[in-house]
């Protein structure tokens, strides 16, 4: 049997026995046959209960359990320590609230405990930086606090490796996490039959173990989820969203996705390009010719930043390193390409 039904069962006897009970006491104030009333009711009620239950009971808590789930530990101290608060505030009104004529003396002290206990966790998720900064003595000009951020990585940016290398650097400030969701689609490709696959996904495995020995910035595995979505890259949206946090990929689908609706992001690829070292039209370079180009003649070499470098009747020095001059820079999606002649001297 499933958990909502044992609730249906159970919340049809309470609400049978609550109908009873409403019947004896129609019946003895109306004073009419009670039977009639107490089998009508507790009829009724148990029917309710056997309708209502599920939404009375089951999904409230389903929902309540989902956002505990989804929460940050910091998220859950702060609620907890404003419901606490709430409920404090609540208790001192408690006791002039009772003094009221009836029946406000009963009900508004009830009213009030459970308004202020929301109200003392709404506002303490809300402004939970804040919070901190005071408690941590670290005030902002603004008047906001500042924390740690986190940023979240994604499937791509893990496999891609090079997140190990720019962490061990610092210039990741505040804490990289690992969504379990994220975790286990790794896991899944490092099991995969596919030769290819398997080796990606075992090159994950080996770059969040680096990460975890090596890495400037902490890096934690949180058990974060988002149950009514399937797909990994929306899992990951929906979560950034939700935390108010950026994404960490080099995917270029889940980068313009994530812009969309609203979700930073940092790309590892933009970074790449960002720092490679400007080239001019008419410097010159010295290039190992390692390939031929697309075009007739062509050659290709690459620089030490991975730049690709297109040589004009480059084809017979495959092999070489010759000395080139530039004539053209083109950026494009992929990255920068350098176009370029070999100089007179290593003709």
């Amino acid at each position: 049997m499933t958990r909502e039904f044992i609730a249906r069962i159970v919340g049809m006897f309470i609400f049978g026995i609550l109908g009873w009970a409403t019947g004896v006491w129609l019946g003895g104030r109306l004073d009419a046959p009670t039977v009639r009333y107490m089998l009508t009711l507790s009829l009724a009620g148990a029917a309710l209960g056997l309708l209502l239950t599920p939404y009375l009971i089951i999904r409230p808590v389903r929902k309540i359990r989902d956002h505990i789930r989804q929460a940050s530990a910091q998220q859950a101290l702060v609620g907890v320590v404003g419901l606490v608060v709430g409920l404090i505030a609540s208790a001192l009104l408690a006791l002039p609230l009772s003094f009221l004529p009836a029946p406000w003396g009963k009900i508004l002290p009830a009213a009030f405990a459970v308004l202020f206990a929301y109200l003392g966790a709404a506002i303490g998720i809300i402004r939970q930086k804040d919070l901190f900064a005071l408690l941590s003595g670290r005030v902002s000009k603004e008047g906001a606090g500042r924390e740690d951020d986190i940023v979240l990585l994604d499937t791509s940016v893990i496999i891609d490796g090079r997140i190990a290398d720019v962490s061990h650097t610092g210039f990741i400030s505040g804490t990289m996490v690992v969504p379990r969701f994220v975790l286990n689609e790794i896991q899944h490709i490092a099991d995969s039959s596919d030769p290819l696959r398997r080796a990606r996904g075992r090159r994950g495995l080996d770059m969040l173990n680096r990460l975890q020995k090596e890495s400037v910035s902490p890096i934690r595995f949180a058990d974060l989820d988002i149950e009514d979505v399937r797909e990994v890259d929306d899992k990951l949206v929906m979560l950034a969203k939700r935390l108010r946090c950026p994404i960490l990929t080099n995917d270029y689908n889940l980068n313009r996705v994530a812009e969309l609706q609203g979700v930073p992001v940092l790309n590892i690829n933009e970074l790449a390009n960002a720092v490679r070292a400007v080239v001019l039209p008419g410097e010159t370079l010295s290039v190992s010719i390692i390939q031929e180009g697309k075009e007739l003649g062509q050659g290709v070499g690459y620089l030490d930043d991975g730049t690709m470098v297109v040589i004009e009747n480059g084809r017979r020095h495959i092999g070489q390193t010759v000395t080139v001059n530039v004539t053209k820079v083109l950026q494009t999606a992929a990255g920068r390409m350098i176009f370029a002649q070999i100089s007179e001297g290593s003709r």
